[in-house]
């Protein structure tokens, strides 16, 4: 998969991308991501990339002319199946979403920053808006960074267990399990004894069943599309 990312802080993005899942995803080709500097196509010497609002008020806005022509230069290299606009006021991001990007090829996404982007861009190009959460940050590159590793880590070969996402929280609308590791007991808190008697069913019964409790007490909210 290659995601294309444009943005007017570019050094926000470097760190997520060379550390950890997203790195060996990278390192094995299975992942591609190009972080591209929206001043390279600016309107004059300066590096403008931004102006004023039509209309008067407070912050500036992202103009057309720069991100057109990044939009246009890169959609030259590749074919992008999504153009994406980081956005509060966009769709929020769930597992549904992150699972179905997965299965593209050739992403494309537009981090806002000052108030946003002209709404004549969003129109001509945009084909997808995505928020990560009812609140706002200073820029999309944070929530770039956000959706890129929940769509990465899906990819066929990323993870080290392949049905380690497949058990992730919300991939069946359900919150997953509570789990356990070693010592047996810590601090007079024990592993339950069911999974440490190998009856793999039982253990999986168990293991919906605590879906389930933690989903109605947590998120009942999730129930609702199951029940």
């Amino acid at each position: 998969m290659n995601i294309d990312i444009i943005t007017i802080q570019p050094e926000l993005l470097k760190s997520p991308f060379e550390h950890s899942i997203m790195k060996r995803a990278q390192e094995k080709n299975l992942l591609s991501v190009e972080v591209h500097h929206l001043r390279k196509w600016a309107v004059n010497e300066y590096g403008q990339v931004d102006d004023y609002q039509y209309g008067g008020g407070a912050g500036m806005v992202m103009m057309c002319e720069p991100l057109s022509k990044a939009i246009e230069e890169l959609s030259a290299s590749r074919k992008f199946d999504e153009i994406i606009y980081l956005t509060p006021d966009g769709k929020t991001l769930n597992q549904k979403i992150a699972n179905m990007l997965s299965l593209k090829n050739n992403l494309l996404l537009l981090c806002g920053h000052y108030k946003g982007i002209d709404e004549r861009i969003r129109q001509k190009y945009v084909t997808r808006e995505i928020s990560i959460g009812d609140y706002v940050l200073s820029g999309g590159e944070l929530a770039a960074a956000v959706l890129v590793d929940a769509i990465g880590r899906l990819l066929p070969g990323v993870l080290g267990d392949e049905t380690s996402a497949l058990t992730d929280s919300f991939q069946d609308n359900l919150l997953a399990p509570p789990v356990y590791t070693r010592p047996e007991e810590w601090e007079g808190l024990k592993v339950p004894d069911i999974l440490m008697g190998g009856n793999h069913k039982k253990i999986d019964e168990w293991r919906y069943e605590q879906s389930l409790q933690r989903t109605r007490e947590r998120r009942p909210d999730l129930l609702d599309s199951i029940e």
